[in-house]
């Protein structure tokens, strides 16, 4: 028997297995030519299309309670938050810390229920409640399946209405909070935060104490303090019920009257207070943390509210500052010098002016290096920015717009600063064209308005025998040196 290769044999099985050979059809004469790309250009972006989103109807109970509904029925959820209109600006003086941790209480127990049986009753409904508190509002949110929306309303009604404020819920969130202002004192950057908002707004500004406040403050707030914080400022003529989702106007107005109804309207205080006066010179704040290996920036001074007219060329104009990854300052001192992993910069906004503030994480022995170039930014920026960076950045502020608005959750969250700065119904169907009609003299206008080089706050945190000299021999200020909370350091 003659042996038979192993490749002669592998075509034979080959053969055998596919069965007879037929021809391949001939192509149709009708068949496309096949398309080529031209991989050495890049796509062109077309126009930006205008978001249009459903009306917003507006209603308003008896006692005040404003109501704000928004129908999306694609699913069978709805999202509720109960916007009350002062947040961290209503403290009590020396009491930093009562507005957030009222909110954080709500949610620990009411008349008819306690913590666990909240917890419980959310979980067996499929539902989630939530409190929290920030600048100019807190809030309470509900996230429900609309199948056991009746439910999972009177749970929200009851935690919003009928808080107990439990001593052995306030004795152990205060210990959780004392426990995480202790690690604060070792984390940089939350050091370079707190001290910043001090030394920009000072002691007698609320923007200049922190929103979970200090160790002081979290040791004199008593029960009283915030059951007072409560009646005073968790009225509904201070409140707007935001609704989006599978709901019914009428209906839900009816469902939200009979459980929101009997609460009963209050004279609500307005916190009041003046502005810190504009800083005179540039000033360089160093707080000392021996063997860091980088420094924390914090650079800027007070800023605007969100009132401003000059809204949209100043997001546009720190767009291309900060406020994006191919901002300015992200690749100079990230992807050109490597001092960083990221720099940044951003105007928060908030009714009264907040900070405007660039900042980094820098690695230590480059601290001075980083500072010219921060500054570099700073100054380049008031210069006519060239119409290529000026389109990139609106472009990328006007086609990231529709990604905000895809769940219940998302609208009813963007719908918070209509309620809260009094915004047009039809802010974000325009938002497109606002955006489109910045130009390069507003840019730069807005630019040199707020953005005075000549009288920032400059804070780093950073081990000062290092750093301290370096930063003198630039002559960009005078060093001052500062403790952990910003303030001067006693001899």
């Amino acid at each position: 028997m003659k042996h038979v290769s192993l490749p002669l044999l592998a075509l034979v099985l080959a053969a055998c297995v596919s069965g007879p050979r037929t021809e391949a059809p001939a192509p149709s004469a009708a068949a496309p030519a096949p398309m080529v790309t031209d991989r050495r250009t890049a796509p062109v972006l077309g126009p930006p299309p205008s978001l249009q989103l459903p009306p917003i109807i507006r209603r308003e109970l008896s006692n005040g309670l404003k109501l704000l509904i928004v129908e999306h029925r694609e699913l069978p959820v709805a999202d509720f938050i109960l916007l009350v209109g002062t947040g961290g600006e209503g403290d009590p003086a020396g009491k930093a810390g009562v507005a957030t941790l009222t909110a954080s209480l709500l949610e620990e127990g009411t008349s008819t229920r306690n913590a666990l049986q909240i917890a419980d009753q959310s979980a067996f409904l499929g539902a989630q409640v939530g409190a929290t508190s920030a600048w100019d509002a807190s809030r309470v949110a509900l996230h429900t399946p609309t199948a056991q929306l009746d439910s999972a309303l009177a749970l929200f009604a009851d935690v919003v209405l009928r808080p107990s404020f439990p001593v052995t819920e306030i004795e152990r969130l205060r210990k959780e909070r004392l426990t995480s202002l202790l690690q604060v004192k070792d984390q940089p950057r939350a050091i370079a935060d707190r001290a910043y908002a001090s030394i920009l707004y000072g002691a007698g500004h609320p923007y200049g104490q922190p929103l979970s406040g200090t160790e002081s403050s979290t040791q004199a707030i008593v029960r009283t303090d915030i059951q007072q914080f409560y009646r005073m400022y968790y009225r509904p003529n201070n409140a707007t019920l935001i609704i989006v989702g599978d709901v019914r106007p009428d209906e839900i107005e009816r469902k939200v009257a009979s459980l929101f109804g009997s609460w009963e309207r209050g004279t609500v205080a307005r916190s009041e207070w003046k502005q810190p006066p504009p800083s005179s010179t540039t000033t360089i704040y160093l707080i000392d943390k021996p063997g860091a290996p980088q420094s924390s920036f914090r650079i800027g001074s007070v800023g605007v509210p969100r009132s401003t007219s000059d809204y949209f060329a100043l997001l546009v104009m720190n767009t291309i500052l900060g406020g994006s990854f191919t901002s300015r300052l992200n690749n100079n001192l990230r992807e050109t010098k490597g001092y960083t992993y990221g720099a940044r910069s951003r105007f928060d906004m908030r009714r009264s002016a907040g900070p405007f503030t660039a900042s980094a994480e820098i690695t230590a022995a480059k601290s001075d290096s980083a500072l010219i170039e921060f500054m570099k930014e700073l100054r380049a920026i008031q210069d006519t920015v060239p119409v290529t960076e000026l389109m990139k950045a609106k472009r990328l502020r006007q086609l990231e717009l529709p990604a905000s608005f895809e769940s219940t959750r998302d609208i009813a969250s963007q719908l918070i600063p209509i309620v809260l700065y009094d915004l047009p119904g039809d802010y974000y169907n325009s938002y497109v064209e606002q955006i489109e009609r910045v130009t390069q003299a507003d840019v730069q206008r807005a630019a040199r308005r707020y953005i005075d080089t000549s009288k920032l706050a400059v804070v780093i945190v950073g081990d000062r025998t290092a750093l301290e000299s370096a930063l003198k021999s630039l002559q960009m200020g005078t060093v001052e040196i500062r403790d952990i909370t910003g303030q001067p350091l006693r001899p």
